[in-house]
C-alpha cells in the first residue's frame, strides 16, 4: 500500500529481457541497506518487487521484474535507459498518510490533452501548471471533482471533470520533485482511480443487480 507521495525520482539504468519478462535496473537515492529483497516499490504507479539491490554512488541501484501484462497495460513497456520515474516506498504502519490510499495496481492510461500555466497575483511564488487529461471511457465514472486520483504514482486532487476529461493542478514544488515538470501534451500516464470510488461503484452495481429488498 502507498500514499502517492513521491519520495525519490529514479532513472532507468539498464534493461534486459523481452516482452514476456523484462528486468529493469533503477538508479535511486535510496540507502541500499533500506531496500530488502522482495520489498514493494511503486515505480511511476505500478507496484513492482525489488529482486536485486546494490550500492551505487549517491544511493542504490535496485532491479525489478515486469511481466507481460504490466508491460502491455502500463507505461513500463515504453521505458528506456535514461527514463526518469517517480518512486515511493511502501507504507509502514504508523506512517503519516499525507496523500490517499494507493494500491500500485494501475487501472489504465490517461493522456495529457493540454497543459497551461496558472500564475497568481502580487507575491506570486511561481507558476503552477494545470493539466487536462483524458481518462479511458470505462474509468471516467470513477473520477470526481475534488476527489483523489493517482497519476504516475502521484496523489492529486481532481479540479474539474467534463465527460472523460479531467484536470489537475500541480504546484511548483511538485513539478520540481517529480517527473511532472517534464510532462507534455500527448504523454500517457499510469492512472489508478480512487480505491473508495471503485468500491462504492461496485456496491451500487450490486444493489442494482439484486433489486430492492
Amino acid at each position: 500500500m502507498f500514499t502517492g507521495l513521491v519520495s525519490d525520482v529514479g532513472t532507468i539504468h539498464e534493461i534486459s529481457g523481452d516482452d514476456r519478462l523484462r528486468r529493469l535496473a533503477i538508479r535511486s537515492h535510496y540507502d541500499p541497506a533500506s531496500i530488502a529483497l522482495g520489498a514493494s516499490i511503486a515505480c511511476s504507479g505500478p507496484c513492482l518487487t525489488a529482486v536485486a539491490v546494490e550500492p551505487a554512488e549517491g544511493g542504490a541501484i535496485f532491479a525489478v521484474d515486469a511481466a507481460a501484462e504490466t508491460l502491455a497495460r502500463t507505461t513500463v513497456g515504453s521505458w528506456r535507459v535514461g527514463t526518469r520515474i517517480n518512486l515511493e516506498r511502501s507504507l509502514r504502519i504508523g506512517d503519516e498518510l499525507g496523500g490517499h490510499l494507493v494500491t500500485g495496481h494501475v487501472d489504465g492510461l490517461a493522456e495529457i490533452v493540454a497543459r497551461e500555466s496558472v500564475t497568481g497575483g502580487e507575491g506570486d511564488l511561481g507558476a503552477s501548471e494545470r493539466f487536462t487529461l483524458r481518462a479511458p471511457g470505462p474509468l471516467a465514472k470513477f473520477i470526481a471533482e475534488k476527489g483523489s486520483v493517482c497519476l504516475d504514482g502521484t496523489s492529486l486532487t481532481v479540479n474539474g471533470v467534463a465527460g472523460d476529461l479531467f484536470s489537475v493542478l500541480l504546484i511548483p514544488h511538485t513539478l520540481l520533485v517529480t517527473t511532472w515538470g517534464e510532462r507534455r501534451q500527448g504523454d500517457r500516464l499510469n492512472l489508478e482511480v480512487d480505491l473508495i470510488a471503485r468500491y462504492a461503484a461496485r456496491l451500487s452495481e450490486a444493489r442494482t443487480a439484486t433489486g430492492p429488498g
